[in-house]
């Protein structure tokens, strides 16, 4: 089993292979994300985070997933548009995948082993965040719930730790 999230790769929105490895050192926040969900303006609250902290380190990884009463019903290139259109989301996006049961993509399956949370493991809903130390290790997970601004401090002083 892979240590941290530098061992896998994902495909970007764009359809590039990507290693979360080119993160390393930073701060990372990977979210499973959705365009007609209760929550998705948290997609403000993360971009703003996103322009606020990444200067000093922070990545937000956004990884749309339609497996939640199909919230997330569009192609890659609509779910690029809806987030820049509607939320001037610029941190990176991923192509949609899998977090739960069989297809769930290899850095979900990792996340969900180090940190369980509620339901033995499984993600329960969409903006399920997890946020990655420097080193690339799973530290803190937060249910769809807690907003981007309650997760600041959290951000903050990790961000400080390595600074």
């Amino acid at each position: 089993m892979s240590e941290t999230i530098y061992d896998f790769s994902a495909k970007t929105i764009n359809g590039e292979e990507k290693s979360l490895s080119d993160y390393q050192g930073k701060v990372v926040l990977v979210v499973n994300t959705a365009s007609k969900c209760g929550f998705t303006p948290q997609y403000e609250g993360l971009q703003k985070l996103y322009e606020s902290y990444q200067p000093q380190g922070l990545e937000i990884l956004g990884f749309p997933c339609d497996q939640f009463m199909h919230q997330e019903p569009g192609s890659d290139d609509e779910i690029a548009q809806f987030c820049q259109l509607n939320y001037g989301v610029n941190f990176p996006l991923f192509s949609k995948i899998e977090v739960n049961g069989k297809g769930a993509h290899p850095l979900y399956q990792f996340l969900k082993k180090a940190l369980g949370g509620m339901l033995g493991g499984q993600i329960k809903w969409n903006f399920t965040k997890f946020l990655i130390g420097p080193d690339g290790k799973p530290l803190k997970r937060f249910e769809p719930n807690v907003t981007p601004e309650q997760m600041e401090a959290d951000i903050r002083s990790l961000l400080a730790e390595q600074g």
